[in-house]
């Protein structure tokens, strides 16, 4: 909500500028501002870091990220971002926001007018240059301008840009889309010259004040806080730093300026004076929502809108129908997308392009950044990244999902398994404490406990491909590139090198042999070597007392557990091979 014009007392009356002039403005083509200067120059020494300040990022956005996306909701004609310091690193992060942005360089001389005096001259050349090439065709007309303007006429190509000017610093990332289009409506609606958003603040220290003119309530100006009077300090409205100019205005304006302020910088702020100078209007829309222009100077504001900025997410997904169990320890990016009837439980961070569909339930402590998860799925206690978990599928707890996994519908993912680059199938599981790399599973097999697909030989990453039906012994080693068919076996603690065909029983593993007297031989008079002296002694030959078996022997009957000792005839090395 904001708020614009002044009672006869000249205090700020509460009123939404929006439904005013919704309809003017959608049909007012020149409610498309001209271009959106973003002020991102700034070194930020208070934030203590080697990080420019536009750079640090809350919601998975940087400051800059939030403001330049906040710009382009207004559909101007150019976006300019000003750089100056690590000119590199933040125009690097502009362009990969809006490849489109027009990035512009500030000199040596300090300020945020000059700031937005270097935009404006470029935006100009830019202006200029297009209309060069549309005469110069016509030499004629091009001669006849020149002409004129040697003349002392206008400028044969114009003054240049034309229209709304809208200016933000970059460092506001609360700051929307919505409330620029009300103060851009405001602007247009009430023809003013300059169109400041402000807000009232319980502290105004450090910030740039807003004084207003008695009766109109106009602002005859913004006085910056070292440079205000005690009276001014008292004042509790506020600059946000979020302007629009009419361009002609803001080009007088910047050339009339000086440094002449406690600062010694050029400020853009007396770009008011001069306008009101001009017989212009300069109003305030004042916001009822301080924190929707609140800028970050230290990590601790980083902090504070960072969590601000969270709780309105979760709020409005909330509002949309998603369950957040616990919204202090959940943190969703803006981002993110969520369908009704998902659930977030406590210790939830969902990050990036991440999209969880309908009906699925998220947590506790899981981290998930750009993964897609399907409707009903279900991710405990898991860190993943660049994923994709399939419908009514099942990952944790304690997973690791790593680029590339690709798990289908109703297949698991069970405790202390890693998946890396891999496709399983619909209904496949991997249970228990495996590793799979750069491996194809197909439709309903079982891979056993502690599987893993060798899939490095030190020089190049090689494929694993188990089939559909298979059953994998628990302790097998897949050393790729290797191939498991459809319907295969494989015998537990094999190490699987060729290729196992459709249907058949791979076992690769040495045959035990078992050394008598070994520990006492290398460890004499130890524990173990004792203990092994004492059942031998003892005659049992290490095996339970006639007592402890029958007990052994009736639990197991009570309880249908297999015995622990197989019996003496037994010679199929692939008796308990499997795991499921």
């Amino acid at each position: 909500m904001v708020s614009t014009g002044p009672d006869a007392a000249g205090h700020v009356v509460q009123e939404d500028v929006q439904d005013d002039v919704q309809d003017d403005v959608q049909d007012d083509a020149v409610a498309r501002p001209a271009a959106v200067v973003v002020l991102a120059a700034g070194q930020g020494t208070r934030m203590r870091s080697a990080t420019p300040k536009m750079l640090h990022s809350i919601g998975g956005r940087t400051l800059l990220g939030h403001v330049m996306t906040a710009a382009r909701e207004l559909d101007p004609q150019s976006v300019a971002v000003v750089v100056r310091h690590e000119r590199e690193l933040v125009a690097s992060a502009a362009l990969e926001v809006d490849p489109a942005v027009f990035v512009v360089d500030q000199d040596e001389i300090p300020g945020t007018g000059r700031a937005v005096q270097c935009a404006l001259d470029a935006l100009d050349a830019r202006v200029h240059a297009g209309r060069a090439a549309q005469l110069v065709h016509d030499d004629a007309v091009d001669d006849e301008l020149h002409a004129d303007h040697a003349n002392g006429g206008d400028h044969p190509l114009g003054d240049g840009l034309d229209g709304a000017v809208v200016v933000l610093a970059g460092d506001i990332p609360l700051l929307d889309g919505a409330t620029l289009g009300q103060l851009l409506a405001a602007h247009h609606a009430d023809g003013n010259a300059v169109t400041i958003l402000t807000t009232e603040v319980a502290d105004a220290n450090g910030y740039g004040r807003i004084v207003r003119e008695a009766g109109t309530g106009d602002v005859l100006a913004i006085v910056e806080h070292k440079d205000a009077t005690p009276e001014q300090l008292e004042i509790r409205e506020i600059n946000s730093s979020v302007y629009v100019f009419d361009a002609a205005v803001l080009r007088r304006g910047l050339g009339s300026l000086d440094r002449d302020n406690a600062q010694g910088e050029v400020y853009l702020t007396d770009v008011v004076a001069s306008a009101r100078a001009e017989g212009g209007a300069v109003r305030a829309v004042l916001s009822d929502d301080p924190m929707l222009v609140e800028g970050v100077n230290d990590r601790v504001a980083l902090a504070t809108l960072g969590a601000e900025l969270n709780r309105r997410v979760l709020t409005e997904w909330m509002q949309a129908g998603v369950t957040v169990v616990d919204p202090a320890t959940t943190w969703v990016d803006v981002d993110v997308e969520l369908a009704p009837d998902v659930t977030l439980l406590p210790g939830t961070q969902l990050h990036g392009a991440t999209k969880v569909e309908s009906g699925a339930t998220i947590g506790p402590d899981t981290t998930l950044t750009d993964v897609e998860v399907g409707p009903g799925a279900t991710v405990v206690r898991t860190h993943g990244s660049l994923s994709v978990i399939g419908e009514d599928a099942s990952v944790g707890p304690f997973a690791y999902l790593r680029p590339g996994t690709e798990l289908g519908t109703k297949g698991k993912i069970g405790t202390f398994v890693e998946v890396k680059n891999s496709q399983i199938g619909e209904g496949s599981k991997v249970p228990h404490l495996s590793y799979i790399g750069d491996t194809t599973i197909g439709e309903h097999t079982n891979i056993g406990a502690a599987a893993v697909t060798v899939n490095y030989d030190g020089q190049k990453k090689h494929r694993t491909v188990i089939g559909s039906f298979a059953k994998t012994g628990a302790d097998t080693m897949f050393v790729a590139p290797v191939t498991v068919g459809d319907g295969a076996y494989t015998g537990a603690g094999s190490v699987i090198v060729k290729d196992v065909p459709a249907g058949a029983l791979g076992v690769a593993r040495a045959q035990q042999r078992n050394v008598e007297g070994w520990v006492e031989r290398r460890w004499p008079g130890s524990p173990a070597a004792e203990a092994a002296v004492r059942a031998r002694t003892e005659g049992s030959g290490g095996q339970l007392g006639a007592q402890a078996q029958q007990q052994l022997a009736a639990h197991n009957a009570l309880t249908g557990a297999i015995p622990v000792v197989p019996p003496a005839d037994s010679s199929d090395p692939t008796e308990g091979s499997t795991q499921r």
